[in-house]
């Protein structure tokens, strides 16, 4: 279908749009969301104001957003054994056990940290304000050239959030995998399982998403809305 849209209308919820911006990526297709989801981070054109705002975006009035994606592929001694995109994160996790994980983390073959914890999550400025946020990262601004990587759950304090440049490699090992607990998550839809000495190598894909908002598009008033910060101050 990319080979044959110039624009994808996305109707549901933002895991409707994570799929999408994934199937699309190499085909270049500005992708427009309607949210009948529950948040709506992505999909930001409400039902109520959709015939208004696709009339504007079809007669070009909008604002458009380049996002990056992020692939991962999994190595398995001397073999890439399989490969997945992400537009929010790759989460490598625990998840049958309820006992921690040892991960080590490369950035351009130079060894980092040794982590402890329930798992480490990648994300893009679009995943900060998903699973990324809950686990205690910051916000990044969608339009920043970065990633952030966050711990969930680390057994160590002193294991924090780190924002790294976007052109960097990373490579998380997995360290021991004894009772086979430990998983790869790309969007929160794409799982794979792991075992002890895996390498998860991911980067920023080539491509980017394009996304397509409304003309009166504004990403601080987007986060005020979505996330229940203050209202807008009283005086004008």
């Amino acid at each position: 279908i990319g080979r044959r849209c110039d624009l994808a209308i996305v109707v549901g919820g933002d895991g409707t749009l994570l799929n999408a911006a994934r199937v699309l990526a190499d085909h270049d297709v500005p992708l427009a969301g309607i949210n009948l989801g529950h948040l709506g981070f992505l999909t930001d054109i409400s039902p109520d104001s959709m015939h208004q705002h696709m009339d504007e975006i079809l007669s070009g009035r909008y604002v458009m957003e380049k996002r990056s994606l992020l692939k991962a592929g999994i190595h398995r001694g001397d073999k890439q054994i399989s490969h997945s995109e992400a537009f929010n994160d790759v989460v490598v996790h625990k998840w049958n056990v309820g006992r921690m994980i040892r991960l080590e983390t490369y950035i351009n073959d130079v060894f980092v940290s040794r982590l402890r914890a329930d798992g480490l999550i990648i994300a893009t400025p679009t995943g900060s304000t998903a699973y990324a946020l809950s686990a205690g990262g910051p916000i990044l601004h969608p339009q920043l050239q970065a990633l952030v990587l966050v711990p969930i759950c680390p057994h160590s304090m002193n294991n924090r959030p780190i924002v790294i440049e976007d052109n960097n490699v990373i490579d998380i090992v997995v360290c021991d995998n004894a009772h086979d607990n430990t998983q790869i998550t790309c969007d929160g839809q794409i799982a794979f399982s792991l075992k002890a000495g895996d390498r998860i190598r991911i980067s920023k894909k080539d491509r980017p998403v394009r996304l397509i908002h409304p003309a009166q598009h504004n990403h601080y008033e987007l986060l005020r809305a979505k996330l229940h910060w203050a209202e807008n101050p009283l005086r004008s």
